[in-house]
């Protein structure tokens, strides 16, 4: 890197631990370190929110998908757009809970310490796999600014070994030094940061493709144009066909995956509205920071859309594409900028792994070492264990991204990972015949099947994986299609020609070469190429050659991460063609009958929930597959617990007189106040039954102000006016 950028990055990382030295002067109690005191107003609200829900691993998940498959990319980021009207009603849940971690709501609400306990293993467990995304992205992004490898002391390593400690070491000071307050006031800087990576690369970016002499020869097209001439139509559809690693129905399940998981994310007892000076700052600044995501988002994937119309030729992001915005970064951006951006994407990373470090400390204090350890611990020595423990949030978050280092795999596990308590807090909140042991029924099943079962029950009972009943696998089909090539698909084609060409002529001798020489690939125009075919030269014109594209879609294990033969050396063979148009033809391939099978990997417990019901699973694309298995982890844990509570007996009526009717009394934002409507509410919790939506039964809903229906309608109508600027965005320059 160059020295200007070095010397950004250093000014950054000094900004920041002033920023917690600073911070660490206000702090005298446990509300002020894990919560900031409740004094944030909108403005900090916002940018915890935004902060906290944008990590360095968004712009290069859509950077990735976006490259590969073009705008419908957009959803590996995205399928978080629906849940956000919902953040107008739950924002008040958080403040009205007047708890430091969501493991105290735990205790409350089913009376037992040992559920608040479970429930700040798992946040502390989410919060390392969900970091360990964050950091795993930084460390891809970085590689193409700074190298694969460093040398330190004379040894070279792997960059991921040494920047994602170093930056956990920063993460870790400014935290453990300034607690919540230092997030946050980080955040505001980090989200102004994380806002300008988001349209840096797009004026660069459009200007370079139309001053380019290759993509834009005659110099009268706008960089939108190129990009609509370059890059094939389907790169400009919004949603993604089955077969996509995003599709409709995946989609749908993600939605409803992410509603019912997010209320039980650790951080939101912070960022959702819990440190919120007031129930509209915190609504306020839950919902405009999530949608400030979805705003970036769009200009994340119209960078990647410019990556993949400049760099379609780049053989480095052909095979990995996670290195989409470091490449473009490294290309458009001049030294110190370079700086800029890195310093940008880390301000991504630090914006969530921060507020995470401090409220997964405040779950490990709160919820184990004063219950269990140090019952009788005062203010000082809890806000030092709160310090020091948060330095094992962020090292689990640096051992699992060194350990997975898969982008794609962790951000998969945090879509069914916080289903292991949704059910009993959505349930707990709205049914008073929600029990403690309903409870830990349902998480124990969770547990069991989302878990141990899956894992642990092949490897205890290996004849598990030589059922052949549970050996049942998707087709295994190969597509020849005859595909009109695109002119980023033309640019491609000739820079994997050249490398071949180049690689074959390497050990050729000087007469050899003279006729290898007359076989070189070459530009004949902007739109036509001529590559060594079996019988010489062949032409290929961009939008009017027709080239074989082979795709090829192997068998998927529907009940195990992976079939396999027992012979290994028995191979699929094809057993059915069909003619699927003018241009397609389609193969369909099959182990010999009698092939005996073995499942590896996990069990895909939840998908076995279909096959009493006749669903052929078979039939289904991997996308659709995923969708599927979403659904038993969705809809099981409430069906447990609801059957659960109604077997079991319900907590005590003076805990749920107590917990209801702070439920429903407004939060004062002066303290002493709220102190005192808490105690009338408690000393007659009868007088807050007006505003129970179903008076008289055991459901807890309230009945919704004009407040809540405006704030929701408005957020949905948002939600869909960012669909409509991407469509919008799609047609600029057609």
């Amino acid at each position: 890197m160059h020295i200007l950028d070095l010397l950004v990055l250093l000014c950054y990382f000094l900004l920041m631990v002033g920023i917690g030295v600073y911070c660490s002067l206000r702090i005298k109690a446990q509300e002020d370190f894990f919560l900031g005191g409740r004094s944030f107003g909108k403005l900090l609200q916002t940018f915890a929110a935004f902060g906290a829900g944008t990590g360095s691993s968004d712009p290069v998940n859509t950077g990735r998908t976006t490259f590969t498959g073009g705008m419908s990319g957009m959803w590996s980021v995205m399928f978080w757009l629906f849940v956000t009207p919902f953040y107008w009603i739950t924002g008040v849940w958080y403040r009205r809970m007047r708890h430091l971690t969501l493991g105290d709501w735990f205790v409350e609400r089913y009376e037992s310490k040992w559920l608040g306990a479970a429930y700040s293993i798992f946040g502390v467990f989410f919060f390392m796999i969900y970091g360990s995304m964050f950091f795993s992205a930084i460390a891809k992004t970085a590689e193409p600014m700074i190298g694969a490898s460093l040398s330190v002391f004379g040894n070279d390593m792997q960059l991921q070994y040494v920047l994602i400690p170093v930056i956990a070491v920063v993460v870790v000071v400014y935290g453990i030094a300034g607690g919540l307050a230092a997030a946050y006031f980080t955040d505001l800087i980090q989200g102004l940061c994380i806002i300008g990576l988001s349209v840096m690369l797009i004026p660069i970016g459009l200007e370079a493709l139309s001053e380019n002499p290759d993509l834009n020869p005659g110099g009268d097209k706008s960089g939108f144009e190129v990009m609509h001439d370059q890059l094939p139509e389907s790169f400009f559809d919004i949603i993604g066909s089955s077969a996509a690693e995003f599709s409709l129905y995946y989609l749908i399940a993600i939605v409803l995956a992410n509603l019912t998981g997010i209320v039980v994310q650790p951080h939101f007892i912070a960022t959702g509205g819990g440190s919120a000076k007031t129930e509209y700052d915190a609504r306020v600044g839950l919902v405009v920071g999530n949608f400030l995501k979805r705003f970036c988002t769009l200009g994340w994937v119209l960078t990647a859309l410019i990556a993949a119309t400049l760099y379609a030729d780049v053989p480095e992001l052909v095979k990995q594409p996670d290195l989409t915005w470091g490449y473009a970064s490294m290309q458009l951006l001049g030294p110190g900028f370079r700086g800029l951006m890195l310093s940008c994407l880390l301000a991504a990373l630090m914006s969530s792994v921060d507020a995470q470090m401090v409220v997964g400390a405040g779950l490990i204090v709160r919820n184990l070492y004063v219950p269990f350890i140090k019952p009788q611990a005062d203010e000082r020595e809890c806000l030092w264990a709160g310090r020091l423990t948060g330095i094992i949030v962020v090292a689990g978050s640096v051992v699992f991204s060194l350990t997975i280092y898969d982008m794609l795999g962790q951000l998969e596990l945090t879509f069914w990972f916080p289903l292991v308590f949704a059910a009993p807090f959505w349930i707990g909140m709205y049914w008073r015949k929600a029990s403690g042991r309903a409870a830990w029924v349902t998480v124990v099943y969770c547990l069991l099947f989302f878990f141990v079962i899956p894992f642990c029950g092949p490897r205890v009972f290996s004849g598990w994986r030589d059922n052949q009943t549970l050996m049942t696998q998707t087709p295994h089909t190969r597509t020849i299609s005859q595909e009109v090539v695109s002119k980023s698909m033309l640019r491609r084609k000739l820079s994997e020609a050249t490398a071949k060409w180049t690689a074959a002529g390497a050990p050729l001798s000087a007469d050899d070469k003279v006729a290898h020489n007359q076989n070189k690939p070459r530009r004949m125009s902007p739109a036509k190429i001529a590559v060594p075919g079996p019988d010489g030269m062949v032409e290929i014109e961009a939008g009017v050659t027709r080239v074989a594209k082979t795709s090829e879609a192997k068998s998927i294990g529907i009940y195990w991460g992976k079939v396999v033969p027992t012979d290994e050396n028995t191979k699929p063979e094809v057993i059915d063609t069909e003619q699927i148009d003018e241009f397609t033809v389609r193969e369909t391939l099959a182990y010999p009958n009698g092939t005996k099978f073995r499942g590896e990997g996990s069990l895909k417990l939840n998908l076995l929930f279909y096959k009493p019901l006749g669903v052929d699973l078979a039939a289904q694309s991997k996308s659709s597959l995923n969708a599927l298995a979403l659904v038993p982890k969705i809809v099981m844990p409430f069906l447990v617990m609801i059957i659960a509570s109604l077997l079991t007996r319900k907590n005590s009526d003076e805990a749920l007189d107590r917990y209801y009717a702070k439920m429903k009394t407004p939060v004062d934002p002066d303290p002493e106040a709220d102190r005192q409507k808490l105690a009338a509410a408690y000393a007659d919790p009868s007088t807050c039954e007006r505003v129970k939506l179903l008076p008289s039964s055991s459901l807890e809903f309230q009945k919704p102000t004009a407040e809540d229906v405006i704030g929701f309608i408005v957020s949905f109508v948002i939600c869909f006016a960012i669909i409509g600027l991407a469509f919008w965005i799609t047609k600029i320059g057609v």
